[in-house]
């Protein structure tokens, strides 16, 4: 693990995503949370590679995907700074990455013979650590 500032990035080498999405991954639970508040600046690329030991293009990368994602927006001069949360998908579109999402989860978890109602139980727990995390808790 490594602390960037108000950042905590975790490079798990052997992770089966490759380490630019590791990094996208982490930055984004970071603005889920609340971790990272608007405004934040991110690390340069420059710095955020010399602290994880890893190329400078793999940053890029990772930071080119968070831009196109819009959470994060570049200021001329200045560096890249957490963005205002804006929707920029369609329903359509977030229903279907939430169904790659599970079905990816599920094909993960399905050899471990767990009880339906067990593996539910820790996704409701993992959703409402991360709404109390970030103070956007529902009431349903």
């Amino acid at each position: 693990m490594t602390d960037i500032g108000n950042v905590t990035v975790q490079i798990v080498t052997g992770d089966a995503r490759p380490i630019f999405k590791q990094i996208v991954d982490g930055i984004r639970m970071e603005i889920a949370t609340g971790s990272l508040p608007v405004g934040t600046k991110l690390p340069s690329v420059r710095g955020l590679a010399m602290q994880l030991m890893i190329n400078a293009n793999t940053v890029a990368k990772a930071y080119g995907e968070l831009t196109a994602q819009g959470l994060v927006e570049s200021r001329q001069g200045l560096g890249l700074f957490v963005s205002e949360p804006r929707q920029l998908l369609s329903e359509e579109e977030q229903k279907k990455r939430l169904s790659t999402a599970v079905d990816a989860f599920v094909n993960e978890v399905a050899y471990l013979e767990f009880e339906t109602g067990d593996v539910l139980r820790e996704i409701e727990g993992a959703l409402i650590k991360l709404k109390g995390a970030s103070g956007t808790g529902d009431n349903e």
